[in-house]
């Protein structure tokens, strides 16, 4: 059995890359258990990525996964999991180097903060190794309903839309439409509360998103297209994400 590449150890956890079938499957239960999916969550981009799985050391135990899928420019990005979803032509011209973050799941049952900041510790480390330059993904919230949320994109559609240029349109059959017809002002702390810990973080770093959601009925989950140009993120915050990063 191969050796496998850890990426970053800090404290109890440890990021390292996958390196067999095994380890891909761990990561598939996993998501299975956050997303609650009616079968084992797989497809057909788990053989084009990446994937990355943070443990307790101690424990053995895997809580937390991602997989990362790496584009030269946005030439490739009809090869993403977001363009079945969303229209990503005002993206094509973008140049260098992207990668799609997806399927970023924490373990239900642990909650200790430092796997969120190990987790984008490892992030930090492959977009530096791979000379990314813009990160993106799609950002979920658990369940159908836009009701809960409300206040969240409220947040949203206040103060964290994507520039023009590079704003994506709509493209999947079921969508919430909250920046053209929310009107609401958002309640701060309700919106925070509500907001998912991956988004969250994005946002922090000066992360933008897509004007809609899409319903994602097989997921159960709606999700907005997110996108982060590395270049944009604060200095003070580059400098902390590679401290963890080492």
């Amino acid at each position: 059995m191969a050796e496998p590449d850890i990426l970053l150890s800090r404290g109890q956890y440890r990021a390292r890359l996958a390196c067999g079938a095994a380890d891909v499957a761990a990561a598939q239960a996993l998501r299975t258990l956050c997303f609650r999916t009616s079968g084992t969550d797989c497809d057909a981009f788990d053989g084009l990525c990446t994937h990355v799985l943070v443990e307790h050391a101690a424990a053995g135990a895997l809580v937390c996964c991602f997989r990362l899928l790496v584009l030269e420019g946005g030439g490739g990005l009809e090869r993403s999991y977001a363009a079945q979803f969303y229209d990503l032509h005002g993206l094509q011209d973008s140049g260098g180097r992207m990668a799609e973050l997806g399927r970023f799941c924490l373990h239900p049952d642990w909650h200790d903060p430092d796997i969120l900041r190990i987790a984008w510790g490892a992030i930090t480390a492959l977009v530096d190794r791979g000379s990314v330059q813009m990160l993106f993904g799609c950002s979920s919230f658990a369940g159908t309903s836009a009701g809960p949320y409300l206040d969240a994109f409220a947040l949203l559609r206040q103060r964290h839309l994507a520039p023009p240029q590079w704003r994506v349109r709509e493209k999947a059959p079921e969508v919430v439409r909250y920046a053209a017809e929310l009107r609401q002002a958002p309640d701060m702390k309700k919106a925070l509360q509500a907001m998912p810990p991956l988004l969250r973080t994005y946002l922090a770093m000066g992360g933008r998103v897509s004007d809609h959601a899409v319903v994602d009925r097989r997921m159960n989950t709606l999700h907005v297209f997110t996108g982060l140009e590395i270049g944009a993120i604060p200095e003070a915050r580059k400098r902390l994400l590679r401290a963890v990063a080492g």
